[in-house]
Order: C-alpha cells, then structure tokens, then sequence
C-alpha cells in the first residue's frame, strides 16, 4: 500500500506541475528535402498584436551548412488561419533581410506586426541563387499571437 501512494503523490506532483507552469517554446525547425529552418520570433516566440515582432530563418543543409540570404530567393507570405490554401491571398509579405544572429550570419529575417490577437501561418519558400544549388522548398510555421 506505502508503494501505491508514493507512486500516486509522484504522478499527482507531475501531473499538477505540468497543469501549473506555463510550457517553455523551444526553437522551431522545419524540414524540406534537403533544407531545414530553424525559426524564431521575439520577444521569446510570444508576439503582441500590434507590436512589431523580429522573425527569423536559420536556414541550413543537410550537414549543417547555413544558407544565408545571399544564396536564396527567400519569400515569406503571412496567412491568417484558418485560411484556404491557394486561394486566400497573404495578409502581408514583409521583405527579408539579411541578419546576424548568433552563429548564423546573414539569415532571412523581418520584422512583423500581426493586427490583431489569433493563429498566423508563416511561409517561407525559397530557390537557390545563381551559383548556388538546392531544391526549392516550403516551409511553414504557426505562431499564436497574444492581445
């Protein structure tokens, strides 16, 4: 019987702290074929509405190699969600710009400022530039912003 309620305060604890602390957003990373994004928005992957919000691309190849926006016809579309792929047109397609973050040099970021509080699709698309060869690729990531 001692053992069962060990195990019960156990569970009961972790259940409880799980319902309690707030989740702690990692970076996100996406991969398409041989690209992959590590994304981040600020401040700490918890934009306002309203507020302008720095979004940003770690873009790298299989092995690790950064992509940096020298190399690639970036685009990036904002949809709100829901929304109906292919027909509803981008809320906004801010233009990227090259920044140093950390170890990565020259990545695609902007600034964004989402009107008001929801869901948002980001979608990055990009090709390689002249000289330069990968795979296009789509890569898209959800961001809740708050009021």
């Amino acid at each position: 019987m001692p053992r069962f309620t060990r195990r019960s305060k156990f569970f009961g604890s972790l259940l409880l702290s799980l319902l309690v602390v707030p989740p702690v957003w990692a970076h996100e990373v996406e991969v398409a074929g041989e690209v992959a994004a590590t994304f981040h928005i600020e401040p700490n992957d918890q934009p306002q509405a309203g507020v302008p919000a720095k979004a940003w691309f770690a873009l790298t190849r299989r092995g690790g190699q950064v992509i940096p926006l020298s190399q690639c016809n970036c685009q990036l579309a904002v949809y709100p969600i829901p929304h109906v792929e292919g027909k509803t047109p981008p809320l906004m397609q801010p233009l990227l710009r090259a920044l140093n973050i950390g170890q990565y040099q020259g990545i695609p970021g902007t600034l964004i400022t989402f009107p008001k509080a929801g869901i948002y699709e980001l979608e990055l698309t990009g090709t390689a530039k002249s000289g330069v060869s990968f795979k296009p690729f789509t890569l898209s990531f959800q961001v809740t912003v708050t009021k």
